[in-house]
Order: structure tokens, then sequence, then C-alpha cells
């Protein structure tokens, strides 16, 4: 007499909808319930994608079946997949001795005139309108290390030269 066999498992993971709006805010849900931006944060935009599909997939440690509709009516789906998990540890990194200074040159600028230095702690995207809004919280000022990079602007105040660099 044969064991009977279990029944097979269906594969079921998460979908996750992200409804983006004429203004580029997004919508999302996941499984059909709602999720917001942490409480007091701007609402989601487009550039939030990475944060949304963090959240929304515990911080990509489960797959899931993503679906942007846009506001044209265009759909586009993806599945994104978990990252491995790793067996071991990371090291610890090696705390340098002392700070890492980069230095940010640039040309174009009026000698003599006052150079604002400006270090990008974030980004926008412009409304249809042409116009753009950022909303600054000085307590939570932070660099923005997305891909582990940070931007530096350099303007030059009587010139209007603006120099945009990448510090790896």
């Amino acid at each position: 007499m044969r064991k009977p066999e279990p029944e097979p498992v269906p594969v079921s993971i998460p979908l996750v909808v992200l409804d983006v709006h004429e203004d580029g805010t997004v919508t999302v849900t996941v499984d059909g319930k709602r999720l917001d931006p942490d409480p007091f944060a701007p609402p989601w935009r487009r550039s939030s994608f990475g944060q949304i599909i963090d959240r929304a997939t515990n911080d990509r440690t489960t797959p899931a079946r993503v679906e942007v509709r846009e506001a044209d009516g265009t759909t586009f789906t993806d599945i994104i997949a978990a990252r491995r998990r790793r067996s071991r540890p990371e090291p610890e990194p090696e705390v340098p001795a002392g700070p890492v200074f980069h230095a940010v040159e640039g040309e174009g600028f009026v000698p003599g005139e006052d150079v604002a230095v400006a270090v990008v702690t974030g980004h926008t995207d412009a409304a249809h309108t042409g116009t753009a809004r950022a909303l600054i919280d000085p307590a939570g000022v932070g660099v923005d290390r997305a891909g582990g990079v940070i931007e530096v602007i350099l303007f030059g105040r009587v010139s209007g030269t603006t120099i945009i660099r990448r510090l790896p």
C-alpha cells in the first residue's frame, strides 16, 4: 500500500501595486492593503521606488510581483527576486585612522567670488508645470548615500556657474 502524497502547496508571493498619478505621486498597495510612507514623510513619488520595494519585501528578503500602473493607462509588471542570504556574516569594515577628505574642483567661476558648497541630501522630481519642491527636515539632514555615491554642488553666486561632482 502506497503512502498518500501530500498535495503541493501553491507558490504565493506578495503583489505590490504602484499607481502613478499625473502629479508624480504614487499610491502603493501590498496584497490589496495600502502601504503608506512613514508618518510625517512626504508622499510616495516615482523616485521612492527603491524604498517602496524594500518596505514591501522586508528589505528584499522575500520576492514580490510588482505592477506599476501609469497615469496614462499603461501597466508594467516585474518580479523582484529576494537577495541571497549570506551564510557568513560580513566582516566589520575597517575604521580609518583619521578623517578622509575629497577635493571637489570646477572651472568657470569669477575670481574671488563667493562659491556655495552643497552636499546633496536627496532628489525630487519636477511636476508637469516644471516646478520642483523639496521638504527639508533640518534635524534629519544627512547624506543621500543611495548606491554609495555622494554628490557635491559648487555654485558661483556671481557667475551662476554650477558644478556637480560625485565622490566615490
